[in-house]
């Protein structure tokens, strides 16, 4: 059956504003029981984990649905579900855990800074994976070179925040274990377009932040409950040392982590689907990403068609993002003649650092980037083709 479009968009109410929203790939918009979940659990009351009395255990079966919920959409086990304020932070805490002086680590120019910067800050020697700058493609084949016996662990990303770029995890990953190291994938973008399984690929940690799928902003890390009773992050004396709590600074944001759950609710009941929760996660997500690549084919196709736009990257797999400049104006410019038309793009290098320098734009202000999701429609591609084509002999 066709995606259903208008039903799913109904239920977001930003998307009433008549703007086509396609910065996507820099955080969505969130549906009414995403908004509802959030607000009830204010209304009900709520209170700090671990009390005596009934507002603390609305928080405790809170905590407890949320690692069940992330499980479920990345097929983890919710012991190992950490959760944070944002994937970055999570992630500087697991960086300053695992690695140091002495270690070695394999980067990727592909990867958004978050996956990048608290690797190289850990004291550990960096050997980097480069990036085709004509195709956005990552060469598995350069990383047999790179892994050793020394190396602890190998960062890389399950998709391009940028180019889109899908690169072959699993097989980055199986070199990566045979050397003994471990692997963390930065799934950040990826989640959001299609069904994920960090078994499959190969991951020992999986990041995710639900700001990006139509969540609250909650970033979340998955591993291997036992892998996580080997490392030992610093803590405070008085907090627990039980995994995962003890990777969990502070007091959560216990309403927005409610949030979480009904997000990825939502996700599950997109298009009908039969099962457990995660088996209708797989089948709705299989449809969305469908969705995505079909209005992206148009997309892509018209940029691509105009002479005066130059897109960057051609990888093989991909999600539906697309970057890219348009001759005679900035990016930000752009992106700002293109708000006056209703349609929400982002502008600059996105925090791909890496990526923007390889590719030559970082320091000429980057890039112009779209990125489809699954509320997007074809007015939202129509508009933005329309816009750009405006530019056309414009400088």
């Amino acid at each position: 059956m066709p995606f259903p479009i208008k039903e799913v968009r109904a239920t977001y109410p930003a998307l009433a504003d008549g703007h086509a929203y396609l910065d996507g790939a820099a955080g969505t918009q969130v549906p009414r029981p995403v908004i509802d979940a959030i607000a009830t659990a204010y209304r009900t009351g709520i209170g700090n984990v671990g009390g005596a009395f009934p507002a603390s255990h609305r928080s405790d079966a809170i905590v407890a649905a949320c690692r069940a919920a992330v499980a479920d959409l990345v097929g983890g086990n919710p012991a190992g579900v950490l959760l944070g304020p944002n994937m970055t932070t999570l992630t500087y805490r697991l960086a300053s855990a695992i690695a140091g002086p002495g270690d070695e680590v394999v980067l990727s120019r592909l990867d958004h800074d978050a996956n990048v910067r608290p690797w190289t800050q850990t004291g550990a020697t960096v050997r980097w994976a480069e990036v085709d700058p004509v195709t956005g493609e990552l060469p598995v084949e350069q990383y047999a070179g790179l892994i050793n016996e020394r190396t602890r662990l190998v960062a890389v990303t399950a998709a391009s925040n940028i180019l889109g770029t899908r690169p072959d995890v699993p097989a980055i990953a199986e070199l990566a274990h045979q050397a003994g190291a471990l692997v963390y994938v930065d799934g950040v973008h990826a989640t959001p377009h299609g069904p994920v399984d960090m078994r499959a690929l190969g991951a020992d940690f999986y990041a995710t932040s639900a700001y990006k799928w139509s969540g609250p902003h909650i970033g979340a890390v998955v591993a291997d409950p036992a892998l996580l009773e080997t490392i030992r992050p610093d803590k405070l004396a008085s907090s627990l040392d039980t995994v995962p709590e003890r990777f969990e600074t502070g007091t959560a944001a216990f309403a927005d982590l409610d949030g979480v759950t009904a997000a990825v609710d939502h996700l599950a009941a997109m298009v009908p689907g039969t099962g457990n929760r995660r088996e209708r996660l797989l089948t709705s997500m299989a449809a969305a990403e469908e969705h995505e690549l079909a209005l992206f084919a148009v997309l892509i196709a018209g940029l691509e068609t105009m002479p005066h736009v130059t897109v960057y990257g051609k990888p093989a797999r991909r999600t539906a993002t697309a970057y890219f400049n348009v001759t005679g104006h900035a990016p930000r410019q752009v992106a700002e003649h293109l708000a006056k038309l209703g349609v929400n793009v982002w502008n600059g290098h996105n925090y791909a650092w890496e990526l923007t320098g390889a590719l030559g734009i970082r320091d000429t202000g980057g890039a112009v980037r779209a990125g489809l999701v699954h509320y997007n429609d074809r007015s939202d591609v129509d508009r933005l083709l329309e816009g750009v084509a405006r530019l056309e002999g414009h400088s």
